[in-house]
């Protein structure tokens, strides 16, 4: 979730701050882009040069250098933040946010921030329960402030009690639940199914199609950024998924891809079936490899359950299925004939006629179709971007209900 995501961090005046390097370190490697302001003490206890080395950005302390003229405009940095992070947040500055003091580069930057504003304390015991501070911290509470509480433990001084600034690793997952919370589908379970089935012949040669299961990989991965739990099923493929967070099913064929299905079908908010199924498979799998003998050969074959049909029959009120239909001719005819005979929310239909979409290519071509016969076309893009206009549909129903 911290991937992306700009990072103002004010670094206080407090022993604590030498846990800041190893914050900034942990946001980095998660992606964010962090700039950090710093107090004047807190330049007593770290210096400026180990914090931008980390960050790989300047380290801003005043409003300007006199010796240049230089500024550092706090409202830019305001504007430039997503999310402004106190850590360490010293007592000194809490009260000075908490009445809206204006005295440094950092105070200016706070009130002039229009993002979440994230407060870790750290300061000793004793201040730390003094009334007047937690008066000061109640205000920012208040004032839509969230605050990161501090830890119980040895203190600086050598008392022991709450006081210790929150954990960098503590610190960051706090920032990331944060920020799940936040998503349209945080809550929601998500199934998708994606890439080809492969049918056994023999041991050695099979039927199959051309898909790549990039279509399906980039809606898997657009639903997990937007909070879903993703279970995808996949059939042979290459690709990995983006988020390590999401759960993956490897299958082969179109059974073994209908029994993964069937098993996370009923706890699933949302199922988008992505995959290219194969239609038939051979009556009979030969045990040895089939010898060259005949100059013709045939293969008796049979149908393959229709998962989606499966899935339309079982399908409850509350959980949005989606399809998908590849065609090469009467497309709309034929996609429209789908949606109805298989219970669909919508289905995503796209053509082999299209010039630079289809299988294994980067980009697709769309047109979405719902129930109510509604449609939208959509122009050629990449698949991730396709992938982000079905999600917004997605979304669109999933709060409707």
């Amino acid at each position: 979730m911290l991937n992306g995501k700009n990072i103002l961090l004010g670094v206080c005046g407090s022993i604590a701050s030498y846990k800041s390097a190893s914050l900034i370190r942990i946001l980095v490697k998660a992606g964010a882009n962090v700039k950090v302001v710093m107090t004047r003490d807190a330049s007593h206890f770290i210096t400026p040069l180990t914090l931008s080395t980390l960050s790989k950005n300047p380290i801003l302390i005043e409003y300007f250098k006199a010796e240049t003229g230089e500024w550092n405009n706090h409202v830019d940095l305001a504007l430039w933040a997503d999310i402004l992070l106190i850590a360490p947040a010293s007592a000194n500055t809490i009260a000075k946010f908490a009445h809206g003091l204006c005295d440094n580069l950092l105070t200016a930057a706070y009130l002039s921030a229009k993002c979440p504003v994230y407060f870790a304390p750290a300061m000793d015991l004793d201040m730390w329960k003094h009334p007047a501070t937690q008066n000061n911290i109640q205000k920012l509470k208040e004032y839509g402030n969230i605050l990161i509480s501090p830890g119980y433990g040895e203190l600086a001084s050598g008392l022991i009690g709450e006081g210790r600034m929150a954990e960098p690793q503590e610190i960051a997952d706090f920032l990331d639940l944060e920020l799940k919370k936040k998503l349209p589908l945080t809550g929601k379970k998500a199934l998708v199914t994606a890439g080809p089935t492969y049918e056994a012949i023999d041991p050695v040669r099979f039927i199959g199609n051309h898909s790549s299961g990039k279509m399906g990989y980039a809606v898997a991965n657009e639903l997990s950024k937007l909070g879903a739990a993703v279970t995808v099923v996949s059939g042979p493929t290459a690709l990995k998924t983006l988020n390590k967070s999401i759960t993956k099913v490897e299958i082969v064929s179109a059974e073994e891809m209908f029994q993964a299905v069937s098993t996370h079908f009923a706890g699933s908010d949302i199922i988008v079936m992505s995959a290219a199924v194969a239609d038939y498979k051979p009556k009979k799998v030969a045990d040895q490899k089939i010898k060259k003998a005949d100059s013709e050969f045939s293969i008796d074959l049979m149908k393959t359950t229709d998962i989606l049909a499966t899935l339309g029959v079982e399908k409850r009120t509350t959980q949005v299925l989606v399809g998908f239909a590849l065609e090469t001719e009467n497309e709309e005819e034929n996609a429209i004939k789908k949606i109805q005979k298989k219970n669909l929310d919508f289905i995503v239909l796209n053509s082999l006629q299209d010039e630079g979409a289809g299988f294994k290519s980067d980009l697709n071509k769309i047109t979405i179709i719902d129930k109510e016969m509604r449609k939208e076309v959509f122009a050629l893009k990449l698949k991730e971007e396709v992938a982000a206009d079905i999600c917004k549909r997605i979304i669109s129903l999933v709060n409707h209900d």
